[in-house]
C-alpha cells in the first residue's frame, strides 16, 4: 500500500523544492504541508523528505554546471608540497570538504539528540520566529562583503560551523550558511553561492543515511511500493528548486534578507497559534 497520493507526493515535492535553498526552514514548511494534507509521519514519509532532497540538490549541480566541474589551472605558489599542489588544483572540492566536515562529525555524533529536537514542533516554530527576527537586522550587520573578499580554508571552516546550527530543527541550513559567509565578509551573491554548492555534500549525505536506514530497518519492501512517489518527487523537487534557486539569487542580491525574516515570523507564528488551539502537529 502507498504511503503518499499522487497529490500528497506533488505538494511535498513543490513544498521541498521551494523552501530547501531559501532562508525559510523546509522542516516547518514540511511540518504544515503534511498537517494541511493529513498525512501520517509514518516511516517512509519522514524518509521521502530527505529522500527527495537528491532532485533538489541535482538542481544546483545543473545550474552551476560549470562552475561545480571546475579545477584550478592556475600555477600552484613556487615550491609548494605535492600534497598542497594537489590541494590547489581541487581547490573548489577541497574547500566544499573543509566546510562540510563539521557538520558530518556533529552530525554522526548527535544524531539521537537531533532526532529528538526534530520530534518537536514547538522547537521548530519558535526557531522560525528567533530566526526571522535576526534575519530583520543581518543585513545592517554584516553589511561589509566585498568581491575582493576570497573563500579561504579558514573561511571555509567557519561557514561549515555556522551550517552545524542548522541542526537546530527551524533554523534554516541556508540562513546559517549565507549568515556565516556574510559574517566571513562574503557578499550576498557569493555567500549564497557557497551555501548552495555546500548543501551538495551536505545533503547527499543525509539522503544516504535515510535509504541506508530504511534499507536496515527492513524497509526494501516499502521503497519498493512507493517507488513512484520518489521518482515523481525527486523529479519536481529539481525542477522547482531550479526556478527558486533564481529567483533568490537575483532577489537577494536586490532587496537583502528582510523579506524572508518577516515570513519566516509569519510562520512560525501560524504554527505556534495552530498548536495552542488544540492541534497536534507532526513532523
Amino acid at each position: 500500500m502507498e504511503d503518499l497520493t499522487m497529490f500528497e507526493t506533488i505538494v511535498i515535492a513543490i513544498v521541498e523544492g521551494l523552501t530547501e535553498f531559501l532562508p525559510v526552514s523546509s522542516t516547518g514548511h514540511m511540518i504544515i504541508a503534511q498537517n494541511v494534507l493529513g498525512v501520517e509521519s509514518t516511516e517512509f514519509v519522514k524518509a521521502f523528505t530527505f529522500i527527495i532532497q537528491f532532485g533538489a540538490i541535482l538542481s544546483v549541480v545543473i545550474l552551476y554546471w560549470k562552475r561545480f566541474f571546475r579545477l584550478n589551472r592556475t600555477p600552484a605558489p613556487e615550491g609548494a608540497s605535492f600534497v598542497r599542489r594537489l590541494l590547489h588544483k581541487y581547490d573548489f572540492y577541497w574547500k566544499l570538504l573543509v566546510a562540510f566536515i563539521p557538520a558530518a562529525v556533529l552530525g554522526l555524533l548527535c544524531s539521537n539528540a537531533i532526532d529528538a529536537m526534530l520530534e518537536s514542533v514547538t522547537v521548530v516554530a519558535v526557531m522560525l520566529i528567533v530566526g526571522g527576527v535576526f534575519m530583520l537586522f543581518c543585513d545592517r550587520i554584516f553589511n561589509k562583503g566585498s568581491e575582493q573578499t576570497e573563500l579561504t580554508e579558514k573561511r571555509a571552516f567557519l561557514i561549515g560551523l555556522f551550517q552545524c546550527i542548522s541542526m537546530i530543527p527551524g533554523v534554516s541550513r541556508s540562513m546559517a550558511t549565507i549568515v556565516g559567509g556574510m559574517a566571513q565578509r562574503l557578499t550576498r551573491k557569493a555567500a549564497a553561492e557557497f551555501s548552495f554548492f555546500l548543501a551538495v555534500p551536505t545533503m547527499f549525505a543525509a539522503t544516504v543515511y535515510k535509504l541506508a536506514k530504511l534499507f536496515m530497518e527492513g524497509g526494501t519492501e516499502i521503497l519498493r511500493e512507493n517507488l513512484a512517489a520518489l521518482i515523481v518527487g525527486n523529479v519536481v523537487a529539481f525542477i522547482v528548486a531550479l526556478l527558486a534557486i533564481k529567483f533568490f539569487i537575483a532577489f537577494v542580491t536586490k532587496y537583502g534578507f528582510k523579506a524572508f525574516g518577516w515570513y519566516r515570523i509569519i510562520v512560525g507564528a501560524v504554527i505556534l497559534i495552530l498548536l495552542l488551539s488544540g492541534h497536534e502537529l507532526t513532523l
